[in-house]
């Protein structure tokens, strides 16, 4: 039988808080597109903890704002994330160790961007137009869009787009950035037309 000291002990022995939900828009993920506007894209951290954060983290530095989409297939994908707008490039930040899981590959899905081998993703991540369900397995799914797929769909193709649409700006949900302000990003101005291209021989 327990005594009363031991017992009065034990009840105002101090307890450990419970840890605090993270709120859902911790999760969240903003992207304002030049294509028109907001798309809002739910993050998996439950499948993918060390993507999601990656993500999170270069987000929250401005890493994505003004980054082109590089690589756009039709009816596959829209690729991102490089700042050198080559394909080649990420931030500098180690590459990630694979998170691999059953989510498929299907419209709206986001996943992880990787070169040959298997833990070599970094920085750069794509967006499916159509479902593609060889990449299942083969590539870290982190989040999928739920709002503004029209302005993905509305991403210039090309590999690079001769004109190529960009992120504005990226922000987490929670942090309750607003879209940029119309006419805040303007776009690359044209050559101007001088004499010498107006008199120039037409070529065939």
């Amino acid at each position: 039988m327990m005594s009363s000291g031991a017992m009065a002990q034990e009840e105002t022995a101090p307890t450990a808080p419970a840890p605090a939900s993270v709120p859902a828009e911790e999760n969240i993920l903003h992207l304002d597109l030049s294509t028109g506007g907001r798309v809002t894209i739910q993050l998996y951290p439950d499948m993918a903890p060390n993507h999601v954060e990656r993500i999170k983290t270069l987000t929250r530095q401005g890493f994505y704002d003004g980054i082109i989409f590089h690589r756009v297939i039709e009816g596959f994908m829209a690729q991102t994330g490089d700042p050198t707008g080559t394909g080649t490039g990420g931030s500098e930040l180690p590459d990630l160790t694979a998170e691999f899981h059953a989510f498929p590959h299907l419209r709206g899905v986001v996943s992880m961007a990787r070169a040959e081998g298997e833990n070599s993703a970094n920085s750069q991540f794509f967006i499916v137009f159509y479902p593609r369900f060889a990449l299942d397995k083969k590539y870290t799914v982190f989040g999928r869009v739920t709002g503004g797929m029209q302005y993905v769909d509305k991403i210039n193709r090309g590999e690079p787009p001769a004109n190529p649409s960009r992120i504005l700006q990226a922000s987490i949900a929670a942090d309750g950035k607003a879209p940029p302000a119309a006419g805040a990003f303007s776009p690359i101005p044209e050559k101007e037309i001088s004499v010498d291209d107006l008199n120039a021989p037409i070529e065939p």
